[in-house]
């Protein structure tokens, strides 16, 4: 008798899970999206460009190759060459370095240098949700890391810095688009 109540239970518990979560349009995912793949299917990416003057030479293909895989990695969303349900364009428009700290030189006929440099990069994103125009958006986002230059050169720590100024950006157009947070 236990273990007809035990299986009974199961799948009363099952079928309950299965319908409530079946009833649901919007889909939810580990990843904080709230798309709704049932009128959502597409995203595209044009190709962004560097209109800051700066930087390495393939950057603007870095960031719109890193952009179009976290969203295949985060999404059930298609890639398409263009005319996506999501569509996604803009510009690398600034790349600059900036001291953050000087450092006394210890001899007086030379200049104090500076300990910290900072990159900052920031991206104009255009994004266009053809399923809903309320959520279009056109913004800037930024973000910096700072490396010693008495350790290291740019030409050194460039690579790996815009990566990783990039993941955060990409991140954040992410959260900015369809994580709705």
């Amino acid at each position: 008798m236990k273990l007809i109540n035990k299986t009974y239970l199961q799948l009363l518990l099952g079928a309950f899970l299965t319908l409530s979560l079946s009833g649901c349009s919007v889909n939810y995912s580990f990843t904080g999206t709230t798309i709704n793949y049932e009128e959502v299917q597409s995203f595209s990416v044009e190709n962004f460009f560097n209109d800051s003057g700066g930087g390495p030479a393939n950057m603007q293909q870095l960031f719109t190759e890193s952009l179009k895989e976290y969203y295949q990695r985060n999404t059930q969303l298609e890639l398409v060459r263009s005319n996506g349900d999501l569509q996604f364009a803009g510009a690398i428009n600034r790349y600059s370095l900036t001291p953050q700290s000087a450092v006394s030189s210890s001899n007086p006929n030379l200049p104090d240098r500076a300990g910290q440099m900072r990159l900052t990069i920031a991206v104009e994103v255009e994004y266009l949700n053809l399923k809903n125009e309320e959520e279009n958006l056109r913004r800037t986002f930024s973000f910096f890391k700072d490396y010693d230059p008495r350790t290291t050169t740019l030409l050194d720590v460039e690579n790996q810095l815009v990566e990783e100024i990039f993941e955060n950006i990409i991140q954040d157009v992410f959260t900015a688009t369809v994580a709705n947070w």
